[in-house]
């Protein structure tokens, strides 16, 4: 970061800087200009990638979003969609519905709010982020687990449909689906051998652990994701927990979640057991269709050809 000269009061950042940066997985932000409220962002995407925006009590900001590269598929409230490239302009005063945004290339726009945002997201984002290591690490999932349950999961949720609403909380929702197994006790869920009656009994409460936490948060993005949370373990006939919810009582998004989660825990490689490969997987899901919910099964058989992208 350069002044231009001492007193003139312009900063200059040459290519590459930010007064800060926050980096997570598929996504870079990068603070250009912060003064009086206002905030001029850099967001960089990657190809697949998502972001949002989200209406809040009490937020009256003008937001505005320029693309300077690549395309970005918009989510419309209405559940239309367009395509943002090069030179696209949209903005806000204030948002009043989610919309959610998909990089089709890899991306580069920049984000202004004239409300401060950038340390609330990028906490919220190193929360995330920090979260799901310890979940996969604690659980003994690769590094990626959480990525590729989101990913897949959004890739279910649109292809059925789902409202742009629906999709910003999928999004929270499928990352930190196993977010409560942080609660469990690690001689729990790192036991090698059978769980006991009792054991299985705290096992089974980690959905429910995992909205409690979404809920203290009081982010109503987390608020409206810890139902998915907490139903990702239940069946469309009825024969899982913790709520021994069935059929249109499960939400939807938490069938996608439920469905995708099973589809991963076959594939993966545990430190237990080698993953099976996409076919097998795919035919095992087929074989136990009247636990998951038909909707959700269709869109996963219908992404076949996507589902290792």
């Amino acid at each position: 970061m350069h002044k231009d000269e001492p007193d003139s009061g312009i900063t200059l950042l040459r290519s590459g800087e930010g007064l800060e940066r926050v980096t997570l997985k598929g996504l870079e932000l990068r603070l250009l200009a912060s003064g009086d409220g206002t905030e001029l962002i850099l967001h960089k995407l990657s190809a697949g990638s998502h972001w949002g925006l989200s209406p809040a009590d009490g937020w009256t900001a003008l937001e505005g979003l320029f693309m300077i590269s690549g395309r970005l598929r918009w989510t419309g409230g209405a559940g239309d969609k367009r395509l943002l490239q090069a030179g696209d302009f949209l903005s806000a005063s204030p948002v009043l519905k989610e919309a959610v945004f998909v990089a089709e290339t890899d991306v580069e726009f920049l984000y202004c709010s004239s409300q401060p945002v950038f340390h609330h997201y990028s906490n919220q984002i190193r929360e995330l982020m920090s979260l799901a290591v310890d979940i996969e690490q604690k659980d003994g999932y690769t590094a990626d687990h959480c990525h590729r349950i989101m990913r897949l999961s959004m890739m279910l949720g649109e292809t059925m449909a789902l409202s742009s609403t629906e999709l910003a909380y999928l999004n929270f929702g499928s990352f930190l689906h196993d977010v409560g197994k942080i609660k469990v006790p690690d001689s729990i869920l790192g036991k090698p051998g059978k769980l006991t009656d009792e054991e299985w009994r705290v096992m089974r409460l980690h959905p429910t652990f995992g909205r409690q936490m979404l809920h203290e948060t009081g982010l109503p993005s987390l608020l409206s994701a810890g139902p998915i949370v907490e139903q990702h373990h239940e069946r469309f006939d009825g024969s899982g927990y913790p709520l021994r919810l069935k059929a249109s009582e499960i939400s939807l998004a938490s069938a996608i979640v439920a469905v995708v989660d099973s589809y991963d825990a076959l594939t993966t490689n545990r430190v237990y057991r080698p993953g099976i490969p996409k076919a097998e997987a795919l035919d095992e899901i087929d074989r136990s269709r009247k636990t998951y919910h038909p909707e959700a099964v269709e869109a996963l058989f219908l992404n076949a050809d996507r589902l290792d992208g």
